[in-house]
């Protein structure tokens, strides 16, 4: 049997309506910030239980242009998680910002005890990272943040509609940034990225920022960036955001199936899951002992899992300004030796379940 990762062939492999929008609205040629794209972006922001949503290029430039928005400087100092994915790195560094890392805890977020010890005079905004469905302590994270007085930016480009007590991510601070990439939950078939906020000065800083900073075709308020989202995106996410709460509670459902059994493999540990906690399950990670050994074996039985990430963004050549060394960071670099990422998506069938959880079993027996 093959358990391939990708889901697309299977999400839009059979969308006719979705062929009839797209169909209708080539014509109309609206193609720059059109009728869609808002349209877009008020399903979104409803979804989030925010005021705003503003559709930007990527998932990198909502964390860059709500850096922008906080006026941050080359030099400034900017806290965010050792072990995230290099697009939020990039965003800091593309504004000459430095990156300072914190190490994470099983949760695969951030340990946010750990953050009070970084903050500098330097320091000019937290961009907690939401990764692979959890969120960061938010809670405490908010504490900290009221305390120094700086401001956070929530990447929550993994985690679209995770919770802590019913909160969702995106929402605990005035920018939540999410990507629509096509491996996203909520994807459409290009880069794509929104901003989510509640407060209108920003909301109204981001529109320019994401356009030139143009007001309208003949006047340039400030210099922005040209971070639109095609509105041939928004077409896709129109037709996609409706499924947003069946995709995430699929694969909840999935998720659980799959813990049951892994918790009972010896040689797997499942990782936390706090009661007060909804993960998405953007990636379905597990521990595991001898992992390179088991990941050939399920590659060999057709299972594409795959390692999120094998090598640490603090310990990668872009980073060799920083002057880190390997083991300033021990929790991202044990995560890096024994995570494992099994297919979770919501087309998986049973079968598909079942043969993944009987392979690994199989492995450790």
């Amino acid at each position: 049997m093959k358990v391939r990762y990708s889901y697309l062939p299977q999400q839009f492999g059979n969308c006719p309506d979705l062929w009839r929008n797209l169909k209708k609205f080539v014509p109309t040629g609206d193609f720059t910030l059109g009728k869609p794209l808002l349209k877009f972006e008020n399903k979104f922001a409803k979804l989030m239980g925010t005021k705003y949503a503003v559709g930007v290029n990527s998932g990198t430039d909502a964390i860059k242009l709500s850096l922008k928005v906080l006026n941050i400087k080359p030099g400034d100092e900017i806290i965010t998680a050792a072990n995230t994915f290099v697009a939020t790195v990039g965003a800091i560094t593309e504004l000459n910002a430095i990156p300072v890392f914190v190490d994470c805890d099983d949760t695969f977020c951030m340990n946010v005890d750990l953050v009070e010890k970084k903050i500098t005079k330097k320091t000019k905004a937290i961009i907690p990272v939401h990764f692979t469905g959890y969120m960061t302590n938010m809670v405490k994270l908010k504490k900290i943040s009221k305390k120094y007085k700086i401001p956070i930016v929530e990447d929550a480009c993994q985690s679209i509609l995770a919770e802590i007590n019913g909160k969702k991510s995106g929402t605990w601070s005035n920018f939540g940034a999410f990507s629509m990439h096509p491996l996203k939950n909520i994807n459409v078939w290009s880069d794509a990225g929104m901003i989510v906020t509640s407060n209108k000065r920003i909301y109204e800083k981001l529109k320019l920022l994401r356009n030139h900073g143009l007001i309208d075709r003949d006047h340039v308020k400030i210099c922005g960036y040209n971070s639109r989202m095609d509105t041939l995106q928004a077409v896709v996410g129109n037709w996609i955001i409706p499924k947003a709460k069946s995709i995430a509670k699929q694969r909840i459902k999935n998720a659980k199936y799959l813990d049951n059994y892994f918790s009972k493999i010896d040689g797997i540990r499942v990782p936390p899951r706090p009661k007060n906690y909804k993960i998405v399950y953007h990636l379905y990670i597990v521990f595991a002992k001898n992992r390179d050994k088991l990941l050939k074996e399920c590659k060999k039985k057709g299972i594409e899992a795959k390692i999120h990430y094998p090598i640490p963004i603090y310990r990668q050549e872009a980073m060799k300004f920083l002057k880190h060394k390997k083991g300033d960071y021990p929790v991202t670099d044990k995560h890096c030796k024994e995570i494992i990422s099994f297919p979770c998506d919501q087309h998986l069938t049973k079968n598909q379940l079942n043969y993944i959880i009987k392979t690994v079993k199989d492995f450790y027996s």
